[in-house]
């Protein structure tokens, strides 16, 4: 009876000690993917405000040297082609109001939203939906002036994330809007 009773309270014990390293590994899972998902927000949030302000340097440096930026034009592959795109992007935006005043600068900006991830490791996919929202007209008023959403992959070198590849759908262009017949983001 006593060696019956030894074998249960160990076997119990084994049981317990199993089920916490379990819960414990399963947590630690979950807090890695919160990790990797909060940078990758970040690195999304980065590429966005260096677009906006136009920073090509930074917008770069979202990618990988041998990234793919791939925009409805074909792709550009690696940071100084990125480089050269956006910074020969051109400043034709409204200076003049109506009746032909001068107009304060006018501003835009890129907000994403319906952001899925999915991290494999040092790899990673995500879709997000995208708008600009800015007030490039004679009255300086708000405007949505387009919207698409992002098709990334990306990977996680040195502890960072960078974008390899990012497609970029626009639905205010027939040569950049999705063509598929389902939902993207899985």
């Amino acid at each position: 009876m006593r060696s019956t009773t030894i074998a249960l309270v160990f076997g119990l014990a084994g049981l317990t000690a199993g089920s916490l390293l379990s819960s414990r590994a399963a947590a630690a899972a979950a807090a890695s993917y919160g990790e990797d998902r909060a940078q990758i927000e970040d690195l999304q949030a980065r590429y966005l405000f260096a677009l906006d302000f136009h920073d090509p340097q930074l917008y770069a440096s979202t990618f990988t040297p041998d990234g793919i930026l791939d925009y409805g034009e074909g792709d550009v592959k690696g940071r100084e082609a990125i480089i050269k795109v956006i910074g020969g992007m051109p400043n034709n935006r409204v200076t003049k109001g109506p009746n032909g005043e001068a107009l304060r600068p006018s501003a835009g900006r890129h907000q994403i939203t319906n952001i899925v991830i999915k991290v494999e490791g040092n790899k990673a996919v995500g879709r997000s939906s995208w708008f600009h929202v800015g007030n490039d007209n004679a009255t300086r008023a708000n405007t949505i002036g387009g919207f698409g959403h992002y098709e990334d992959e990306l990977v996680k070198v040195n502890g960072q994330w960078f974008f390899t590849k990012r497609k970029i759908f626009n639905e205010g262009s027939a040569r950049w809007q999705y063509k598929g017949d389902r939902n993207p983001a899985w």
